[in-house]
């Protein structure tokens, strides 16, 4: 589904993401891992065409960099770890926004934002039903989001990616600053999400719990580099790990877990 071929991004003469290789298939959880400044966001943003780089991104054999911004919204979605609502929408028209790709011909911006292509029937109306009734918004879609907790928010948002409906999604530490029930509550839903056919999810994630819970595969980065890529199972180990952290990571994590048995 996903190939990146030799990702490198530089800013300058710092290289943030260096000689970067690895695939994503159909029904596959990418969990993305490393310290801090590994280049883990930086290789999202590459690969979402935010911002300037070297190599290739190829989405089913097509150049991203070929595709216009509808078409690559049709293939792919992005979740931010931070959202800034700064504006009276309600949980409905901002789930609904994610169906602007999908829009025939030019229709208006302004329209969209304003939700008034909403119960006019046919998918759109479908797609954000759906979307609503997966992350558990329905009762919430005429609520305005700047009334909504953290992990309400998070929820609305991931309800405007799933109605985009694309076939990859990007997550970019997406249970950042979440409590432990909504951290819980989104990678099951992302989890339900992927149990459709052709799809595919990248998380980067910083917790390594939920990488061994939910990952597939895994590809851990260190100083812009990949250290190693494969299984989770594989990949989430003390051979690799120790080294890139510089410390017993399952040691500590038993020391953590150890504080909960009575």
């Amino acid at each position: 589904m996903l190939q990146v071929n030799d990702l490198t991004v530089r800013y300058g003469d710092l290289t943030i993401v260096d000689h970067l290789n690895f695939t994503v298939e159909e029904g596959q959880w990418l969990m993305v891992a490393g310290p801090n400044g590994a280049g883990k966001s930086t290789m999202l943003n590459a690969v979402t065409q935010g911002t300037v780089y070297t190599g290739q991104v190829l989405f089913e054999g097509e150049n991203m960099k070929k595709k216009k911004a509808a078409e690559r919204a049709r293939c792919v979605g992005v979740l931010m770890q931070n959202h800034f609502a700064e504006y009276a929408f309600s949980v409905e028209e901002v789930v609904a926004l994610g169906r602007y790709s999908h829009a025939p011909g030019m229709r208006s911006r302004s329209r969209w934002y304003a939700g008034s292509d909403i119960g006019r029937g046919g998918g759109d109306d479908r797609a954000v039903e759906d979307a609503l009734a997966l992350t558990g918004m329905i009762s919430q879609r005429k609520q305005s989001i700047l009334t909504l907790s953290g992990g309400e928010l998070q929820r609305t948002f991931l309800a405007q990616v799933f109605a985009q409906n694309p076939k990859l999604l990007l997550l970019d530490e997406p249970t950042n600053h979440l409590d432990l029930v909504y951290q819980k509550q989104v990678f099951e839903l992302i989890s339900q999400w992927l149990q459709t056919p052709g799809r595919a999810v990248i998380s980067v994630v910083h917790d390594l719990s939920l990488a061994k819970a939910y990952g597939t595969k895994a590809l851990l980065m260190n100083h812009g580099r990949a250290v190693a890529c494969g299984s989770a199972e594989e990949i989430l180990v003390s051979q690799y790990l120790d080294s890139v952290y510089r410390m017993d990571v399952a040691g500590w994590m038993r020391q953590m877990l150890g504080q909960w048995t009575e």
